[in-house]
C-alpha cells in the first residue's frame, strides 16, 4: 500500500527503434485513462472500515491508502466497479460521472 514512484518516459524517436515483440516499455504513470471512465467510485468513509480490499482488488492500482484510508485517483480508475463490488462493507457506489 505504498505510493507510486516517479518513473522515467520511454520515448522512440522512431518504429525502428521500437523492439519486435510486445513488452513493458515501463510505467503507465504517464498513461492516464481516467478519461475513458462513464461512472466512477466514490467511497463513504463514514461505512469503511480500512480492510484494503478496495485496494488489493483494483486492476489499475487506481486506489491509494492515504493515513490508512482509501482513495480513487480518477486520472487513472477507468470506472470497472470491481472495488464497489468486493467492499464487504458496500461503503463504496458508483454514481454518473459529470463532464
Amino acid at each position: 500500500m505504498s505510493k507510486k514512484k516517479d518513473d522515467k518516459r520511454i520515448i522512440f524517436n522512431s518504429e525502428k527503434e521500437m523492439p519486435l515483440v510486445a513488452m513493458s516499455l515501463g510505467s503507465m504513470l504517464y498513461n492516464k485513462t481516467g478519461a475513458w471512465r462513464n461512472i466512477k467510485p466514490v467511497i463513504d468513509l463514514s461505512k469503511c472500515i480500512k480492510c484494503g480490499i478496495c485496494w488489493k482488488f483494483c486492476p489499475d492500482t487506481s486506489i491509494d491508502i492515504v493515513d490508512e484510508w482509501p482513495q480513487v485517483n480518477y486520472d487513472y480508475c477507468k470506472g470497472c466497479g470491481i472495488c464497489a463490488e468486493e467492499c464487504p462493507e458496500k461503503c463504496i457506489v458508483m454514481v454518473e460521472e459529470e463532464k
